[in-house]
């Protein structure tokens, strides 16, 4: 068992968290070792040592490949079937229909898919189901509709694994269906010829880690070497050019950064920062991106724009985008998805303070439970995953939101906390007739309810979670990665640091402490952030920047000690300007010297 140690006697920081040395002495030695051995830095020593990188794994970990990291795709059950039933079908050129899920990775993986079968010449229809309407994943209807309207072959991505009607329907109707997913599932249904998902309870691949661009992905690639096995006589698709869209979908999904998805965003950013493809182009430019792509931009600036028109607007822009190769039409599809992303700004914003202020009401003189379940008729259904992971933030425990229909039927989004699997309670609650249908991974999930049944479901979950969630809480704290100074941070170092990388899920942004500086100004830009600058003994000054702090205890401890030394923790980071690149602090907790 570890045994931490608290860093500068911070047990309760601004954020109410205790800063933690990531290092216990096995990992210091480990960082010794690694930084003896082959000359690294010790601040990045320090932060492979932290995310348990041994020394002999070092330098394979900071030059992540797809040679070696790229698993064998027919350890994937199904495949090999799926991909023989592609060729089949781009041989004989059949018309090909591709279902997508509404958010990033579902635009991604069908812009993958549609991109692929373009270099074969085959024009594919996407079809993303409403939001609203339809809800999640394939339905009867739309997948026969497909069907009449000449698709011999339907290709779910993103969706599908836990939907055997609707495949039932789209076999029944003529057409075969092939399942390219990621969702966790207990149930295996044969009604697709192929039912590729790393996540089945058969599939022995390892590979649940992968987001479902990333599946399609290497499902491709053994299309590819199929096509080159029957001696295709034209040119076969350049798969790694495609990488960008893997990059995107495997940083917006938030799925862990391990394995062959560390080499997946690695080499997409390389080929994203090309401008090779028109949509992740048009979609710099209307962000105002003046600076290299990297994991932060997709996540938190492409990301939400391409989630947009699933929220609350035309739910296939983000796949048409992403698949459209005239520049023109890239632009334009950008600007309205831009449009749309600024209108659930404002819609989120408004319904945020709902949400708080409804739950202040409840819970002011109570015992903040363990998750909430919480509905309401006026919420859109597109911004409930957001108000959940706000709350989530705010709470520290799992959120799922719900919005009611007229007809009592409602919609609901979840986020939940590393340590819970949200994915699978929810896949739980399905099986206990809690919950319609649902489905997600460990950290998100998307369901439909009866309003009857809510309280049940809430009832449920916090008996479910309850204990592990007060365990989590109990030892909430800030992992610390080393400490810096203003004098110390750089460009350079910056660029060290990024070796490690890429940073997301299952492999965060290292955390720095700059203790014993002086916060020099502090003011407020754009919307709830702030801007500050500190300063260390030497007078030494370096900018930061704290996201969404205004009204957080964060933003009130910092505006209380302006003019004071304090310890703060953040990210180090650059900022771009008019041709400078300077470093900078992002701030995300401080406190108090004691």
């Amino acid at each position: 068992m570890r045994r931490f140690r608290y860093l500068l006697n911070v047990q309760s920081s601004a954020c109410n968290q205790a800063w933690i040395d990531a290092l216990d002495m096995d990992r210091i030695n480990n960082a010794r070792a690694i930084s003896q051995k082959f000359g690294l830095p010790d601040q990045l020593a320090r932060v492979l040592a932290a995310r348990d990188v041994d020394e002999s794994e070092a330098v394979a970990f900071i030059n992540p490949t797809l040679r070696i990291l790229m698993p064998n795709p027919k350890k994937i059950t199904d495949v090999d079937c799926a991909a023989e039933r592609l060729v089949k079908a781009i041989i004989n050129r059949e018309k090909i229909a591709i279902f997508g899920d509404y958010d990033v990775d579902g635009a991604c993986s069908a812009a993958l898919l549609a991109r692929f079968l373009h270099c074969f010449g085959i024009i594919v229809k996407i079809y993303i189901p409403d939001r609203i309407i339809e809800g999640y994943g394939p339905n009867e209807q739309a997948m026969k509709g497909l069907v009449q309207e000449g698709a011999s072959l339907i290709i779910t991505v993103d969706c599908g694994a836990n939907s055997p009607d609707a495949v039932r329907a789209a076999r029944l109707a003529g057409a075969d269906v092939i399942v390219l997913d990621h969702h966790q599932m207990e149930n295996i249904h044969e009604e697709a010829v192929a039912l590729v998902n790393p996540n089945r309870p058969d599939d022995f691949s390892e590979q649940g880690h992968l987001c479902a661009a990333g599946v399609v992905f290497i499902t491709l690639t053994w299309v590819n070497r199929l096509l080159r096995e029957k001696k295709w006589r034209g040119t076969l698709p350049d798969l790694l050019s495609m990488l960008d869209l893997v990059a995107l979908a495997t940083i917006c999904d938030v799925v862990p950064l391990q394995g062959v998805n560390r080499a997946f965003v690695v080499k997409g950013l390389q080929v994203a920062r090309s401008m090779h493809n028109p949509g992740i182009a048009a979609l710099t430019k209307v962000a105002h991106i003046g600076e290299p792509l990297n994991s932060f931009h997709l996540g938190f600036l492409l990301g939400p724009r391409i989630n947009a028109g699933g929220r609350i607007g035309n739910q296939a822009l983000g796949a048409y985008l992403l698949s459209c190769n005239d520049r023109d039409e890239a632009d334009r599809i950008a600007q309205e998805l831009d449009r749309l992303n600024k209108e659930r700004q404002e819609m989120e914003m408004t319904q945020l303070v709902q949400a708080e202020s409804y739950l202040d009401s409840i819970y002011q003189e109570k015992t903040i439970p363990s998750s909430f379940v919480i509905a309401h008729k006026e919420w859109h259904p597109g911004i409930i995953g957001i108000l959940a992971a706000r709350l989530k933030e705010r709470f520290f425990c799992p959120v799922l939101v719900i919005a009611l229909k007229e007809d009592g039927s409602g919609i609901g989004s979840g986020r939940s906390i590393s340590g819970i699997n949200l994915g699978v309670l929810v896949r739980e609650a399905v099986t206990l007739n809690l919950l319609e249908k649902g489905g997600g991974h460990s950290m998100a999930a998307g369901f439909t309810i009866q309003s009857e049944k809510i309280e049940a479901f809430r009832e449920w979950l916090e008996g479910k979670v309850s204990l592990m969630v007060s365990q989590l809480r109990a030892e909430k704290s800030l992992s610390i990665d080393g400490f810096l100074s203003a004098s110390g941070a750089n460009k350079d170092l910056f660029d060290m640091i990024e070796k490690a990388g890429p940073f997301g899920s299952g492999n965060a942004i290292p955390v720095f402490v700059f203790p014993s500086h002086r916060l020099v100004n502090l003011y407020e830009v754009g919307k709830g952030h702030l801007r500050l600058i500190i300063s260390n003994i030497e007078g030494k000054k370096l900018q930061g920047i704290a996201f969404g702090a205004v009204g957080t205890p964060l933003g009130q401890f910092l505006f209380e000690n302006i003019g004071k030394t304090i310890h703060l923790a953040g990210n180090l980071s650059l900022n771009h300007w008019r041709g400078n690149i300077s470093p900078q602090l992002r701030v995300i907790d401080a406190a108090a010297v004691v």
